[in-house]
């Protein structure tokens, strides 16, 4: 499930930032401000993946799980509401506790359980921009959403700048980080031995992806990001995408297709002197969509985040 929230921790308690559908209607309020997600009803499902790796699907990003001789290795955490199902789930398949959690971005619904799993003993691991977007006001200009501060307990403890390795469960983690791609923060995280790789919200699996141009995401380093993954794994390779259900190479394969394809059509008509109004409307995605449109981002405004990246590149986009 794709969440339609971010949410943080903070005084105490769970808040959503706004739901994100309804954002490009109006503009952020008191109300929708504090709205609440109801994540009652909501399941935490564990699938194997392979060699002592598991991926956690609830609400929000996609878990990964490494578990074996050595305590668990987490990689995104979801909600914090969820926390204990998250940690009732990973329960079921080892008794350890979870000494490292990696950060794959900054956005709640990767992050929101921190300031849980610090308080349980979890190290945070990040790339460095995810601990300076999370520890300032940021503004997703996309949903015109502002984002506060995080506590200062849910920030990661560790960072690093290009890439990090963990020896743990007989096998070697790796993160490596892939430069404006869904954000300015992404790390790609690569279990060697298990043959299994977590892309976090580089890869949507199904959908089109939430580029965050105004925190360094960008059309054209997502798609660098995929090349990168795809050359470090084989046609054997489980791929854990930050949303929809678990993938190969070759459904990676499609879907950097589909998204270089668009981006290659929006920047073709930006270059003709398109107006934004006048590339939506020439439905740039218009093969992809009963296909790929169907998800959180629709077609319209994934073209729109396109052009916002591509325009920019260059120069200022018109409107």
């Amino acid at each position: 499930m794709i969440s339609r929230f971010f949410f943080r921790r903070s005084a105490g308690r769970s808040q959503t930032v706004a739901p994100l559908a309804a954002i490009a209607a109006f503009s952020l309020g008191a109300t929708s401000l504090f709205a609440q997600q109801d994540l009652s009803q909501t399941v935490i499902k564990v699938m194997p993946v392979a060699g002592g790796v598991y991926m956690l699907q609830g609400a929000g990003g996609n878990i990964g799980l490494s578990v074996g001789n050595d305590d668990a290795f987490m990689v995104d955490d979801q909600f914090a509401p969820l926390t204990p199902r998250i940690r009732a789930a990973i329960a079921t398949v080892t008794a350890k506790p979870v000494r490292f959690l990696l950060n794959t971005h900054w956005h709640g619904d990767h992050t929101g359980g921190n300031e849980n799993m610090k308080g349980a003993g979890a190290i945070i691991v990040a790339h460095q921009n995810v601990r300076r977007r999370m520890s300032t006001e940021q503004f997703i200009a996309a949903f015109n959403q502002k984002v506060p501060p995080y506590p200062n307990a849910a920030l990661p403890v560790v960072t690093f700048s290009e890439s990090i390795t963990f020896h743990v469960n007989d096998d070697s983690v790796r993160a490596v980080h892939v430069r404006n791609a869904h954000t300015d923060g992404d790390a790609l995280v690569v279990f060697q031995k298990a043959n299994v790789i977590h892309m976090g919200d580089t890869f949507f699996n199904g959908s089109y992806p939430f580029i965050d141009v105004s925190t360094g995401g960008s059309a054209r380093g997502l798609i660098a990001a995929v090349d990168a993954a795809l050359a470090m794994i084989n046609s054997r390779t489980k791929i854990i995408p930050g949303h929809g259900p678990l993938a190969t190479r070759e459904d990676l394969v499609r879907y950097r297709d589909v998204v270089l394809a668009i981006t290659d059509r929006v920047a073709r008509l930006v270059t003709q002197g398109r107006t934004l109004a006048q590339i939506v409307a020439a439905k740039p995605s218009a093969e992809y969509d009963a296909k790929w449109g169907t998800g959180f981002i629709k077609p319209d405004q994934f073209v729109t985040m396109v052009h916002s990246s591509v325009a920019t590149s260059g120069r200022k986009p018109r409107q």
